[in-house]
This record gives structure tokens, C-alpha cells and sequence, in this order.
């Protein structure tokens, strides 16, 4: 790839290389910076942000769909087995302090979404075309704070994010209630090129490919000031009010 992704962040490449790793990306260095995944508390919940909170199976799925799609050697980490369900003894037995492991069926089923997007040439040209770079962390002081981002592919022209939804008819609806629209103006900022999902449906199997309208980042951009807005308020460190008192407001 011509491009340098270490040109484009305007900050230390000793932050970035840190980031790469998911234990510092994720863990407490990770922390200092916000990111699209806060966007969800701040603007509904913020009493719960900073909380830590459990892996969902949901959350699970996804991680090991990605690792599959772009970090194959590290699905050794993955913890699986074979049982008919999480309410089986040998299942309670081999998870520790809550932790959710993977079913077999569920790899398997997780597979073969894996095996049919590999499978579509258009798709894969894309993803794998030679350059591309994968797993990229960004960083940025966006509307006065600090913000991190991590792309699944970057390519000479785009990002790439892959997504996997329950119903595709509907994943226009699903980009704005998981935020996918504020994901999409806060890489564009990283990254100072668009943002594609390639998605795939986890009933159907019915592949997908979104490009964002100036319509869809504009609404990204209002949820980050308005997100921004939130943590200035309750957590930043000239915080003017304190989170306990906060009350939700809103006409009816």
C-alpha cells in the first residue's frame, strides 16, 4: 500500500504500535482514549460508562467471526466444545468466573459464514487484494478529546468493516441503533478515506456491500458532539456536573 496509515494519524508512532496489541487496544491503556464503542452509554446510559461488561454470546461470535475473516492464526485462542447446550453440566463445569465459551455448532455454524464470504470473488478480490493492510489502529483528538479506532481493512482507496447481521433487509435500521454511523465519521477522521461494510447475513447467508451518504456521516458526526457533549459534562477532567445526579430528559 502507497499510503502510510502512521502518516495519516497525526500522532506518535509509539501509540500506535501499543494499540496493535488487543490486550493494550482493549485493556487499561486502551482506556484512556474514547471510542465508537462508548457512544452507545454516553448518549443512553451514561451512569454506565467506564463500567466494565460481560462478554455476550453475541460479542463472542463476532470476535471470533473477525479473527477468522482477518487474524486466522490467533483462532487457536479460542476456547470451544462440544456440548448441546450452556445449561449442560460439562459446560458449567469448564467456565470460570462467567465466562462464555464457544459451542461447537456455533463455530461451525460461524464457518461457514466465514467459508461464504471467502467464497465470493468479488468480495474476496477485495478483502485480500495485495496491500491491503488489516487490524489498524488509529488515533485522533476529535472535538477536544482523545479518540481510538481499530480498522478492519484499510485499502488504497476505502475501509473496510465486516459486519454480520440478523436480517439484512433491515441492517440500514441496525447501522443507526448500533452506531455504525458514528463508526463510519470517526474512521473517515482516522483514516482520511471513506467506509464500506461488507456484510453477511447470519440467517440467510445473503451478502451485502454499504457505502455511507454525507447524509449518514452527518448523522455519525452529531452523535460523537453529542456524546462529547455528555462525557465533557459528567467525566472529562474540567467535569462540571457529577454523574450521580444525571436525570434523562426527553419530549414525548
Amino acid at each position: 500500500m502507497s499510503k502510510s496509515i502512521l502518516k495519516v494519524v497525526p500522532h506518535g508512532t509509539q501509540i500506535i504500535e501499543k494499540l496493535k496489541n488487543d490486550e493494550d487496544y482493549y485493556g487499561e491503556y486502551g482506556q484512556q482514549f474514547l471510542s465508537n464503542s462508548n457512544i452507545y452509554n454516553l448518549l443512553k446510559f451514561p451512569k454506565l460508562f467506564g463500567v466494565p461488561q460481560p462478554k455476550t454470546k453475541a460479542m463472542l461470535e463476532g470476535s471470533y467471526f473477525h479473527t477468522a475473516m482477518l487474524e486466522p492464526e490467533k483462532l487457536k485462542d479460542y476456547q470451544v466444545i462440544d456440548v448441546a447446550s450452556r445449561s449442560t453440566k460439562v459446560y458449567k463445569e469448564s467456565c470460570f468466573d462467567g465466562e462464555i465459551i464457544l459451542l461447537q455448532k456455533e463455530k461451525e455454524h460461524l464457518d461457514n459464514l466465514v467459508d461464504t464470504m471467502q467464497d465470493n470473488l468479488e468480495i474476496f478480490d477485495v478483502l485480500y487484494a495485495e496491500g491491503n493492510e488489516f487490524e489498524v489502529p488509529a488515533v485522533d483528538t476529535i472535538m477536544g478529546n482523545m479518540w481510538k479506532g481499530k480498522a478492519d481493512i484499510i485499502t488504497e482507496d476505502y475501509v473496510i468493516d465486516i459486519k454480520t447481521t440478523n436480517d439484512i433487509s433491515k441492517f440500514i435500521y441496525s447501522c443507526k441503533t448500533f452506531n455504525y454511523d458514528s463508526q463510519a465519521y470517526l474512521y473517515q477522521r482516522f483514516f482520511n478515506r471513506p467506509l464500506k461494510f461488507y456484510v453477511i447475513d447470519k440467517q440467510t447467508f445473503q451478502l451485502g456491500i454499504y457505502d455511507c451518504s454525507p447524509n449518514f456521516i452527518e448523522g455519525g458526526k452529531n452523535k460523537v458532539e453529542e456524546a462529547t457533549e455528555v462525557y465533557n459534562k459528567f467525566f472529562s477532567n474540567e467535569k462540571s456536573h457529577d454523574i450521580n445526579n444525571y436525570i434523562h430528559k426527553e419530549v414525548l
